[in-house]
This record gives C-alpha cells, sequence and structure tokens, in this order.
C-alpha cells in the first residue's frame, strides 16, 4: 500500500514533489538549488561586473586593515582557486586557475608567485601577491 497525501490528488503531490526536487538533490545530476529564472544576468559589454558588497571605505563589516575593494579582489582571487588545489605552489595554484577558466589577469598574478613556496591558504596567495590581510580577525 503507498502511503501519500489525503488532502491532494496524486497529480498535485507530484507537483508539489517537482516544486520542491531542487532542494531535496541539491546541485548535480539531478538540477541545482536556484532555478535558471532566478539567476541574475550578466552585466552587460558596457557596464561593470556588480560587487558583492556595496563600496566605500567606512563601510561596516570590512575586516581591519582591508579597504572594501580589497576585501573584493581577495574574494575574486578565492573564486577561481578550489580548495583542491590549497596547499599547492605556484604551478598547482595556475593550473587549477587555468581550469576554472581564470582571467588573465588573475593568471598572470598567480604566475608571479616565487617558486618553491608552498602556500595553506587563499590569504597566504594574497599576501604573497603584496596585497594586506586584516589585521585582527574577530
Amino acid at each position: 500500500m503507498e502511503r501519500g497525501n489525503s488532502k491532494h490528488s496524486p497529480r498535485v503531490d507530484d507537483n508539489m514533489r517537482q516544486d520542491v526536487e531542487g532542494l531535496v538533490q541539491g546541485p548535480g545530476t539531478g538540477g541545482s538549488r536556484v532555478e535558471e529564472f532566478r539567476q541574475p544576468e550578466p552585466a552587460g559589454e558596457d557596464q561593470p561586473e556588480p560587487k558583492t558588497v556595496t563600496a566605500g571605505p567606512q563601510r561596516s563589516g570590512n575586516p581591519q586593515g582591508m579597504s572594501s575593494d580589497d576585501v573584493e579582489a581577495r574574494s575574486r582571487l578565492g573564486k577561481f582557486i578550489t580548495m583542491t588545489a590549497l596547499p599547492g605552489d605556484r604551478e598547482t595554484l595556475l593550473a587549477n586557475a587555468r581550469e576554472n577558466q581564470a582571467p588573465a589577469d588573475i593568471v598572470d598574478a598567480l604566475g608571479r608567485l616565487p617558486e618553491g613556496t608552498r602556500y595553506q591558504t587563499i590569504s597566504e596567495v594574497w599576501a604573497a601577491l603584496g596585497h594586506k590581510n586584516e589585521t585582527t580577525r574577530w
């Protein structure tokens, strides 16, 4: 005997099951958590890329010692280096960035890293590129 909902017909139950299928299955072969119509459209050719944080040096939530632009740039770097590449050296990071289709400026920056140094975190890579990290974590 199949258990079902007595409030709805089997057709309505199937429709309701499809509505939450992305939440239950998650990303992968069954689909993603975000339906295509809910994803934002990319910026146009003559438009700047949207930032994930608001602009301004006094924006609340910035870590001490970093501006909002620094936070945004470090986040952008981290977007193209996955956790499987860390810990890793320059060649590992470059290969991972290329695999993740990083833009040319990110690949060029990673190419300037010194050889033979292993990096444990994106923050270490960021500092090796000559940028500042936050001075206090909390």
